[in-house]
């Protein structure tokens, strides 16, 4: 169960696989998977990293609002 679907979606829209998406943001690839299906947390840093490489908001990223 994907739980960010936006996430996702940006990951997708910008060609990535869940590992180059790992590796820019200096996590394992079992990070990733764990933070889509919601066994771990993402923290708050890294949220914020995603939205700067993906350039779009924190809010749309964790599905609070429309892409901004």
């Amino acid at each position: 169960v994907d739980m960010f679907p936006n996430i996702e979606a940006e990951r997708a829209r910008h060609g990535w696989s869940q590992e180059e998406l790992a590796n820019r943001l200096s996590v394992s690839c079992s990070t990733i998977k764990n933070w889509m299906n919601g066994s771990t947390k993402i923290p708050a840093s890294k949220v914020v990293e995603m939205a700067i490489l993906f350039h779009c908001t924190t809010d749309y990223l964790l599905g609070l609002n429309e892409r901004g």
